[in-house]
């Protein structure tokens, strides 16, 4: 398979617990939950065997609507594009795997991404439908996503996570800041801004630290070690906008302009580079650690 191959993708179901509503089956339900989805497609869905219970089984557009019912469904998008970089599996076991993502492949299937997607690829290449992942990465960062491999430890592996086990390093190609002093920490709060899907930084209590320590300091722009404490959304492209060092090839920060997805010409030069822990199982000190580089562009 070379780069620009995308492997064939088995579908990845999104998951519903049916709420409180007065329909009385699943099709009339579902289109008025979903009411940007056409009647029509529902119903073809249900032909393909499309929407299904939690056991995998088909469920008829006339199924009752049982509230609590979990139920399967499997987006589609129509001529969704290929994204053409491919991502490496580093490490499989029992219980994890561990993947090497490419710049501008999301983690899930959301919105206009769904076949082209870490998850939905890895569940085509491993035929495991069981793999979740344990934490996200933005669809503009590379780099390594851990992911689970079975229910029964899943929990064990989150709680890394949630309880800040685990030691996340960045690397990122941002400007020079000559005029600080390193390493620094950066420690704010962070919330929701305009438009919806970006952050901003405003004045009270901080919920988000970064350490920041610089690796390489020549040339245009500076190699940085990045090691966030906390885990907020966009939080390592705010805080080095935030000094005055906006990361190499960022459209959000500190000027919104995003690109079209698209365009693969200017990758966001910013990677997961390195995952390390005590297994939770075993009690052995683990490491994981990026294939890829950050490269300065010539000229």
């Amino acid at each position: 398979m070379t780069p620009f191959e995308s492997p064939a993708a088995m579908p990845v179901a999104s998951r519903l617990q049916l709420p409180p509503g007065d329909w009385e089956c699943l099709l009339d339900g579902l289109c008025a939950r979903f009411p940007r989805i056409e009647r029509a497609q529902w119903l073809d869905r249900f032909a393909r065997g499309r929407v299904q219970d939690a056991q995998g089984r088909a469920l008829a557009p006339g199924h009752p609507w049982q509230v609590g019912l979990e139920i399967r469904y499997f987006r589609e998008v129509a001529d969704e594009p290929v994204i053409p970089f491919i991502e490496r599996i580093l490490h499989q076991d029992e219980h994890l795997l561990v993947a090497d993502k490419p710049h501008f492949l999301p983690v899930m299937p959301a919105g206009r991404h769904v076949r082209e997607t870490l998850l939905t690829r890895l569940v085509a290449r491993t035929g495991n439908a069981h793999l979740v992942p344990l934490h996200r990465l933005d669809r503009l960062t590379a780099g390594l996503v851990l992911f689970s491999t079975r229910p029964d430890t899943r929990a064990a592996y989150q709680a890394l996570f949630r309880e800040r086990h685990i030691d996340k390093t960045y690397e990122a190609l941002a400007p020079p800041l000559p005029s600080f002093t390193f390493p620094l920490q950066r420690h704010s709060r962070l919330v929701p801004g305009e438009p919806f899907h970006c952050m901003a930084e405003v004045a009270g209590e901080p919920n988000a630290l970064t350490h920041i320590d610089v690796i390489e300091r020549e040339g245009a722009l500076w190699r940085y070690r990045l090691q966030p404490v906390s885990g907020r959304k966009h939080q390592l492209r705010v805080h080095m906008a935030a000094l005055g060092a906006s990361i190499a090839g960022d459209d959000l920060y500190p000027v919104y302009g995003p690109r079209d997805a698209s365009d693969y010409s200017v990758p966001l030069q910013l990677l997961a580079q390195s995952l390390a822990f005590v297994d939770p199982l075993s009690g052995q000190s683990r490491c994981f650690n990026s294939e890829q580089q950050l490269m300065v562009a010539a000229g």
